[in-house]
């Protein structure tokens, strides 16, 4: 069927099932970058663990265990809410790209992405170059 289309009409059918395709990618990414933000629950349960068990002042003078057990709670919390917060922005971004919706966010979305490597990196990469071609432009309407 697609060489039945006019070469512009072909190209703008690609896009559309790149950028679709794109939209895929990202589902997949924030599914597992939310998978992959999980694990500091493991130091959450342990900064949890020092704190209920009443553990006594440590001897030798160094930090007090219930200092380090909300050290490990803050930070395995922070980690877990900055994960799953990239998740969702991927998630978003991947339903505005089926839609043709907002290719500014989608583009911010990609940069960040890039920071998780190898993967985000991938995908970062290849979304910024799709969504920057004039042609892909147009498909967008806001």
């Amino acid at each position: 069927m697609s060489e039945l289309l006019p070469p512009k009409e072909k190209t703008l059918e690609e896009d559309k099932r790149n950028v679709r395709l794109l939209g895929i990618f990202h589902y997949v990414m924030g599914g597992l970058t939310a998978l992959f933000a999980c694990i500091p629950f493991i130091h959450l349960f342990i900064g949890i663990a020092v704190l209920t068990k009443g553990l006594a002042e440590n001897p030798s003078g160094g930090p007090s265990p219930a200092l380090v057990g909300w050290i490990f709670i803050l930070i395995a919390g922070l980690f877990i809410l900055a994960g799953w917060t990239l998740a969702v922005l991927m998630i978003i971004a991947g339903r505005k790209l089926s839609k043709f919706r907002s290719r500014t966010f989608c583009l911010v979305v990609g940069a960040i992405e890039c920071a998780i490597i190898p993967l985000g990196t991938i995908l970062g990469v290849f979304t910024l170059i799709l969504l920057t071609k004039d042609s892909v432009k147009d498909l967008f309407t806001s």
